[in-house]
């Protein structure tokens, strides 16, 4: 490492010292002593330093405590006498700072742009599938606004997560792309953490939860952090502008962090040899503009697949999010203006002309711009793998394909369609016909295994509509009925889904006819389907072979499949039980259920719900008990479709000791919550299920439970 970087980390760290003793000071008269000190909505406190200590901060003095530990501890360091790893050190120190700096700031009510753990949750599937082929953290600014545009765009066609902070002379990337309508949301793939060098803190912490939540690491296993963050998460450093000590003592800080930072000025290079021998770049440079972005993906070694799509507008997943207003709308199909549908069927492979696409009705340059036109989108594939059950599994898929074009947007599915095209795509060239363009270049090339040829017609006329509405609803019901016919019992071979292992090692999916995956992306067709695609890939045939224990739902075959997939870490595995043997979670999952002490049952909170449950922890602070690949008896992660199973935690009495759920939940699924309990006998049990709008205490839940009779009080405690 260069003494000009060692020399300027040095001063930039005794700044943050002094810039984090200035917050202290400023607010340590408006913070209350027992105030917790600490950020919202995370289950890791300040997740830097709980990461690398093992310890959490409770309060002003803890903060001032840590201050002075590391003052003391950096209080002889002299530039000619550092070598890489004590300056690697003093980076890590500089971040820890700089967290504690926005922790009192936050915990003293100023607004913070941390990212809460279930953002992080929310993105699991997207990271571990591919969705998202890296997490770029972009520090200051591009030279001008078209600079920062042509940058960000390059990012999300290659699938990239942007994360912005920090600014260059005054300037900042925020800015210069709101200037120029860039739509910055989680769902574009671009995060705005804040102006000044702290923010950057807030995206190597949210990095580091992911070693927590996925890795099944503990707090204060540093080095194991450390490897994890260098080994599994895709993410770098892009440094635009220039930069100052304090953000060099910062780079410093992410390149300890195992995370390479590439700047578009020149710099000394910094590399060290892995294990393997070969050469990884932790600081270097690339100053052509158009360049920059490729060098960035080579030196993290981010391989992104691109799969050009005939379209007159940009094509990538980070455009899914986009959202198409009124104002902007050049035309719209379905949603409450006319009647839109789609639907896959199959056909022999000599009644489908590959490549063809057709129009039947008015393109979009024939209609007012503004109007609202029926849509039936009517996909036939033929396939000598293809079978009459993948149908709704790449009918799903449209909805994803379509909103990867910049300028669409697509909601919905089946005969509940609204989708809408922008002025700006139309302006572009986009027509009604590229949407079977997409569909058709995508199917071929997500199921190469299963299509051999696609053949798209897109009808605008409502008479055309409406005669394929009668038969798309009996295809729906045809398939619906099928997928209702299949249970556990039925079928030999379950799924496996080990996709989730490129964060969480140890754990492994098991998923049934009856309980699909836990991250609700995934049923038994998904995986069977996936197979079929890829016999190598993460959802393989897993053989329930002989029967141990029918109750808990346990099998020799897949016992086995588990202890080998697990890295020989779980030797017995439970489809329906709750307390014995219950299946691991990676982190992904959308619900957790946990048992509640004296009321006989269970509660199940979501990752939306963001306010207190009755089992006195919040969802992120239950997430950080259950994730990670662990068995805990208990506490179960699950998907939102799996309450509604016959199956679901069967082994400790199902449905039936469900005590408490968040309203949008009970909502969202009253109708099916009510049928489940007329099967159940328990005609009205979904009245005797509290809610956070009847209590979040266990003592008021206990009461509520007693008042309605609830069945759980009279089954008995369930540990």
């Amino acid at each position: 490492m260069s003494e000009q970087i060692i020399k300027l980390a040095i001063q930039g760290y005794q700044e943050q010292l002094n810039d984090t003793k200035k917050v202290i000071s400023k607010y340590e008269n408006k913070i209350p002593a027992d105030k917790k000190i600490e950020f919202p909505e995370t289950a890791y406190n300040l997740p830097l330093y709980f990461a690398f200590s093992g310890k959490k901060i409770q309060s002003l003095l803890d903060v001032q405590n840590l201050i002075y530990e590391i003052e003391k501890k950096n209080s002889d360091i002299i530039s000619t006498d550092i070598n890489l790893n004590k300056t690697l050190d003093l980076g890590i120190d500089t971040i820890i700072l700089q967290e504690l700096s926005l922790a009192v700031e936050s915990s003293a009510g100023e607004k913070i742009n941390f990212i809460p753990d279930n953002v992080l949750r929310s993105l699991g599937v997207q990271l571990v599938s591919g969705d998202i082929s890296g997490i770029a953290v972009i520090v200051g600014a591009a030279k001008d606004e078209d600079s920062a545009v042509n940058i960000i765009r390059s990012f999300q066609e290659k699938n990239i997560l942007s994360v912005l902070a920090a600014d260059y002379e005054g300037k900042t990337m925020y800015e210069q792309l709101s200037n120029q309508n860039v739509e910055m949301l989680l769902d574009t793939y671009i995060v705005y953490l804040g102006s000044n060098t702290e923010s950057v803190v807030l995206g190597l912490n949210w990095a580091v939860r992911t070693a927590l939540t996925y890795g099944g690491i503990q707090g204060g296993q540093k080095e194991k952090c450390l490897k994890y963050c260098a080994e599994r998460i895709p993410a770098f450093a892009m440094v635009l502008g220039g930069v100052d000590a304090k953000k060099v003592a910062t780079a410093v800080g992410a390149i300890a962090m195992g995370f390479p930072v590439i700047c578009n000025f020149e710099v000394p290079e910094i590399s060290v040899k892995d294990e393997q021998g070969f050469e990884q770049r932790l600081l270097t440079f690339e100053m052509d503009p158009n360049k920059i972005v490729d060098k960035c993906l080579e030196v993290r070694n981010i391989k992104v697949k691109i799969t050009d799509v005939p379209i007159p507008v940009r094509y990538s997943s980070a455009f899914e999010g986009e959202r198409v207003r009124k104002e902007d709308v050049a035309i719209e199909f379905g949603g409450k203006y006319s009647k839109a549908l789609e639907f896959v069927e199959m056909k022999n492979l000599d009644e489908v002309e590959n490549g063809k696409i057709q129009v039947i009705g008015k393109e979009i340059d024939e209609v007012e711009e503004g109007s609202a036109l029926p849509l039936g989108i009517v996909v036939y594939v033929a396939g000598r793998e293809m079978q009459k059950d993948f149908e709704p599994v790449i009918e799903r898929r449209i909805h994803s394909l379509i909103n990867h074009a910049t300028g669409i947007m697509h909601i919905g599915q089946r005969s509940i369609v609204w989708l809408r095209i922008s002025k700006n795509a139309k302006k572009s060239g986009f027509k009604i016909k590229h949407l079977g363009t997409i569909i058709h270049t995508k199917f071929l090339d997500e199921f190469p295994s299963i299509i051999d040829k696609v053949e798209v017609h897109i009808y605008t006329e409502e008479e055309k509509v409406n005669e394929f509405l009668k038969r798309a609803e009996k295809l729906y019901n045809e398939r619906d009925q099928r997928m209702g016919e299949m249970t556990d019992e039925s079928v030999d071979v379950f799924y496996s889904c080990t996709l989730c292992q490129s964060f969480a090692p140890n754990h492994v999916c098991i998923i049934t006819p009856e309980r699909p995956g836990l991250c609700g992306a995934y049923n038994w067709l998904d995986g069977k389907t996936a197979f079929q695609i890829s016999p190598t890939g993460p959802n393989q045939p897993v053989r329930k072979g002989e029967l141990i224990n029918a109750e808990i739902g346990e099998w020799k075959g897949v016992n086995e499949f588990v202890y080998k997939a697990s890295n020989k870490t779980l030797e017995r595995f439970s489809a329906y039980s709750l307390i014995k043997y219950p299946m691991t979670s990676c982190g992904c999952f959308e619900c957790i259920i946990a048992i509640l002490p004296g009321t006989g049952g269970f509660m199940i909170v979501d990752r939306t719900f963001l306010e207190m449950t009755p089992c006195g922890m919040t969802f992120s602070t239950l997430a950080g008990v259950v994730g990670g690949g662990q068995q805990t008896p208990g506490f179960l992660g699950i998907g939102l479709n799996y309450i509604i199973s016959k199956k679901f935690v069967s082994a400790e009495g199902g449905l039936k000791r469900l005590v408490w759920m968040p309203s949008y939940v009970k909502e969202r699924f009253r109708e099916k919550l009510v049928q489940r309990a007329g099967e159940l006998e328990v005609p009205d049990l979904i009245n005797k299920i509290a809610d956070e709008t009847i209590t979040k205490d266990i003592s008021g839940l206990i009461e509520f439970l007693t008042e309605k009779q609830h069945p759980a009080l009279k089954m008995g405690e369930l540990i």
